[in-house]
């Protein structure tokens, strides 16, 4: 039993370190923030820390968006939300395909820092991501 126990409270644990963890602004290194203030002008974060990173989630321009930087300032990717039917086509039928019946949580397009951009569709907890034709690249635990 206190071997089940100290087992449930690892994966707890692990999970909790797994997850992104909201981060108060004054914990943001100053270049992180003056950074994202010149990608977004005028936009609020709220801050998480993600893997080393900071992830800044902020609406701009009217979009729901996140962008993750590292803690020199450079920004690696930014999101935005957008809605299924932005989606290409193949991806579409891919989802309709391989995850029939699947309630599709969130979409967004993804901007790499060397502009590759990709489609992610989150699914039961998992993000399944797509190039810019459309072709399915992989799926990736939240």
């Amino acid at each position: 039993m206190k071997d089940l126990f100290a087992l449930l409270m690892i994966s707890v644990i692990i999970s909790f370190v797994a997850c992104g963890q909201k981060l108060k602004a004054s914990k943001v290194p100053a270049i992180v923030k003056e950074s994202f203030a010149k990608q977004f002008p005028g936009a609020t974060a709220k801050w998480e820390k993600e893997d080393g990173k900071f992830e800044a989630g902020f609406t701009f321009q009217n979009n729901s968006m996140s962008a993750l930087f590292e803690a020199n300032g450079t920004m690696t990717e930014s999101e935005i939300e957008i809605e299924i039917s932005e989606l290409p086509a193949n991806i579409l039928a891919y989802l309709k395909t391989n995850h029939n019946g699947t309630t599709i949580k969130e979409v967004a397009k993804i901007t790499k820092a060397n502009g590759e951009m990709i489609y992610e569709a989150e699914i039961k907890g998992k993000d399944l991501l797509f190039d810019m034709n459309g072709n399915f690249i992989e799926e990736v635990e939240n």
